[in-house]
């Protein structure tokens, strides 16, 4: 009986560093490719100086713009901690997403604090409900902005205006802060699927600094 339930801890054991390597390779592929592509989507004025993985489920790594379009650049992705079953399964509880976020610091610092979480609610049951009770009017509206500002600045118009406008729609979150780092984006991994995906997610960032920067100009 000693001996059965040694051997059952022993290929529990080796089955657990298999699921381990696996998952780890899976990781880093994928976080590698999703550098690749950002890379790639730079046109050659940017290449990635440093990249290094804090942990089993996060990648870091630095970039250096050419052109001066940005400095102190830098791109965390955030995986799922596959790797590690327990946090993998919590992870999946917690219904959380896998994220690549832009962190930089721009020409003029912004004079203002500004945090954006895009949020949307769909629901397919509207026109079952507009069938059976007349009384509901159905609209489609336009981008609304729920703001806790009491006074809009002047400099904000510019911003809001490129997410309300642009391809900006997969964002989830824009942090723009007077200290370092003066801008952060982040994208749902999954949006970026393609080179294509890249270059769209990098143009509304640029968007974003240049109506940040607009009132110091």
């Amino acid at each position: 009986m000693g001996h059965l339930i040694l051997i059952d801890a022993v290929s529990a054991g080796v089955l657990l560093l298999l699921w381990y390597f696996l998952f780890l390779h899976y990781n880093r592929k994928k976080g590698g490719l999703a550098l690749k592509r950002v890379e790639a989507a730079c046109f050659h004025e940017a290449r990635i100086a440093e990249a290094r993985w804090l942990g089993v489920s996060r990648l870091q790594a630095k970039i250096g713009f050419a052109a001066h379009w940005f400095e102190n650049a830098r791109v965390t992705v955030r995986l799922l901690p596959r790797p590690i079953p327990l946090k993998w399964l919590l992870s999946l509880w917690n219904k959380q997403r896998e994220t690549l976020t832009f962190e930089a610091d721009l020409g003029y610092a912004p004079g203002f604090h500004l945090d954006v979480f895009r949020h949307r609610w769909l629901s397919r049951q509207h026109s079952k409900f507009a069938a059976g009770s007349p009384q509901w009017t159905v609209s489609r509206p336009g981008p609304v902005v729920l703001t806790t500002r009491t006074h809009w600045a002047h400099e904000l118009t510019p911003v809001v205006n490129t997410l309300i406008t642009s391809r900006g729609h997969n964002l989830l979150s824009v942090r723009f802060r007077s200290e370092s780092p003066h801008l952060a984006a982040t994208i749902p991994l999954e949006a970026l699927s393609d080179d294509q995906a890249a270059i769209g997610f990098l143009s509304v960032v640029r968007e974003l600094a240049a109506g940040a920067s607009t009132h110091q100009q």
